[in-house]
Order: C-alpha cells, then sequence, then structure tokens
C-alpha cells in the first residue's frame, strides 16, 4: 500500500468523514488541538529557556524539569491524538500539502533530538544543578528544542491557510493519472 492509498483509506473511514461532516466536532478537536499546543509549548518553553539561563537562574534546573514534566506529556498527548483525528479528516489533501510534509519532516527530527538529548541533557537535570555553568551541551538541546517547536507551530498554521500552487498542480497531475 502506497502512501497515497494509507491517505485515502484513513480518510475514507467512517469516523474521518464523521469527523470532517461535522459542524461542531471538527472544530472541537481543533480547540482542543490548540489547548494542548499551549499547554506542551508553555512547559517546553520555559524548561527552554531555564536551560539557557534565560528565566528563573536561581530555580535548579531540576525543579523546573521535574514540575513541568507531567504538564509536557500531557499536553503532547492531547496534541498528538487530536492532531491525529485532524489530519485523519483530510488526510489525502494533506499528503499533498507541502507545509504537512515539512511539519512531519521536523517532527521526526524532533524524535531524534529527544533521542540524542534527552538521558544527557533532560534525564539528568540533577547533574546540571551542580554545574558551576550550564553546559554547552543543555544550551543546544534547548536552543535546537525552541527552533524545532516554533518552526513546527508556524509550518503548522501553514497547513490549514496557505496551499502552494505546486500542492494544486501535483494533486491534478496525481489524479489524472490514477484515472
Amino acid at each position: 500500500m502506497s502512501a497515497l492509498e494509507l491517505a485515502q483509506w484513513i480518510q475514507s473511514t467512517g469516523w474521518a468523514s464523521y469527523l470532517r461532516m461535522s459542524a461542531y466536532i471538527y472544530p472541537s478537536i481543533l480547540a482542543s488541538h490548540l489547548t494542548g499546543i499551549a499547554l506542551f509549548a508553555g512547559a517546553v518553553l520555559v524548561t527552554d529557556l531555564r536551560l539557557l539561563g534565560v528565566i528563573m537562574r536561581n530555580q535548579p534546573v531540576s525543579d523546573v524539569v521535574n514540575q513541568l514534566r507531567w504538564p509536557k506529556r500531557i499536553g503532547f498527548l492531547i496534541v498528538a491524538m487530536c492532531g491525529f483525528l485532524l489530519a485523519s479528516s483530510k488526510a489525502e489533501e494533506y499528503y499533498y500539502n507541502t507545509f504537512f510534509r515539512i511539519k512531519l519532516t521536523l517532527l521526526v527530527l524532533v524524535a531524534v533530538h529527544a533521542l540524542v538529548f534527552r538521558g544527557s541533557v533532560y534525564n539528568n537535570a540533577a547533574a546540571l544543578d551542580q554545574a558551576r555553568r550550564m553546559p554547552g551541551k543543555a544550551k543546544l538541546a534547548a536552543a535546537l528544542s525552541l527552533l524545532l517547536w516554533i518552526s513546527i507551530a508556524c509550518v503548522g498554521r501553514g497547513i490549514g491557510y496557505i496551499e502552494p500552487p505546486l500542492d494544486k498542480l501535483h494533486a491534478a497531475l496525481t489524479r489524472m493519472t490514477a484515472r
């Protein structure tokens, strides 16, 4: 099954059709997605700005990381679930959307970031408390995290509101050749 066929299958499911046609469910899921983004992004922003030494300099890094761990996880779970539901309702359209593809690529980079820095920085906050100066690796992790998440948010806004001309052309050509 190709990626396009998978997108078409997802979009044709009953629940995806229901989401697409509902006057209230889709906007409710979108509002939940935005609420999750606020919760998650707020926790990420505070954590990363603390690692960069911009805010809460007198607060131990471990306190900030530990206190924001659950809000960050809950926010991410809400964002991921709602994002999947939103994307499933227009899966074929998003398959052709350049911004959606860029967002997925950035999400893969976020996963790589997590694999690289989770153990040495985010799960090692107590050791960061003992350091005289914040290690460069921790600052790099924070800066990359901010860059990636801000990029994802900006590109994500483009998905719903900007349709690049090449996406329309690609979709039309694919439909013509599929017949």
